[in-house]
């Protein structure tokens, strides 16, 4: 190995302890609104907010579970700050939406915007799949990024805009009937269900990294030697 590739390295170490400390940063504050938020929920008794209190929590599990994913595969010198400044934004629309724990119709509209935003980065890094596939010549990295251009293609073209629909149409379905939704607590039917679908992705996202681990370590192995 070169002095190059050595330096080249050193570059990848720091901007991926960057990237897992921005991670890890940004939704230990979206935890922290969750936790403040739920413990005034508690004590206010309002019981059907505790549906949005663990779905909030799915949400930071995905989202971090997610980034720890694209850390591992994708990151890489330089530093993408379009990349990290997206990072911020969903942080903001998790941090607005676990403010509104006892307001379903305003939970659900952010968590479109939240929707609209994921998709902005989920394309954003499609660029950046392209760069480390051609980063990796060796036979792990080609079978990795099929894999993650794969995923990726399917969260763009389906997973995120049916998660977008589902909160507008949540949204506006108690905008339009409050006394059933709101009144009448038909909104929890709506909250459980989003969150027996996060379930079910996250256990997705867990599966897929069960299936890549072995060729993340391949891939690095093969950059090493580059």
């Amino acid at each position: 190995m070169n002095g190059s590739n050595i330096n080249r390295n050193e570059l990848d170490n720091k901007v991926v302890n960057i990237e897992l400390t921005l991670t890890s940063i940004i939704q230990g504050v979206a935890l922290y609104f969750l936790a403040e938020n739920a413990r005034t929920v508690l004590a206010e008794g309002r019981w059907a907010s505790w549906f949005y209190v663990a779905t909030g929590l799915l949400i930071i599990l995905l989202f971090w579970s997610r980034a720890l994913i694209h850390t591992l595969t994708l990151i890489r010198w330089p530093l993408e700050f379009v990349h990290n400044f997206l990072y911020f934004a969903c942080a903001l629309c998790e941090v607005l939406a676990f403010t509104r724990l006892t307001n379903p119709r305003m939970w659900f509209t952010i968590l479109a915007i939240y929707a609209v935003v994921v998709w902005i980065l989920f394309a954003y890094d499609v660029r950046m799949v392209r760069l480390r596939a051609s980063d990796s010549a060796g036979p792990a990295g080609r079978q990795l990024f099929a894999l993650v251009a794969q995923d990726q293609r399917f969260n763009i073209r389906w997973m995120v805009p049916g998660i977008f629909a589902f909160n507008s149409l949540c949204a506006v379905a108690i905008y339009l009937a409050p006394e059933f939704f709101l009144t009448r607590h038909g909104h929890v039917g709506l909250i459980a269900a989003e969150a027996i679908g996060l379930v079910f992705y996250l256990r997705s996202i867990i599966r897929s990294y069960a299936k890549l681990a072995p060729l993340i370590a391949a891939t690095h192995e093969e950059w090493r030697g580059l």
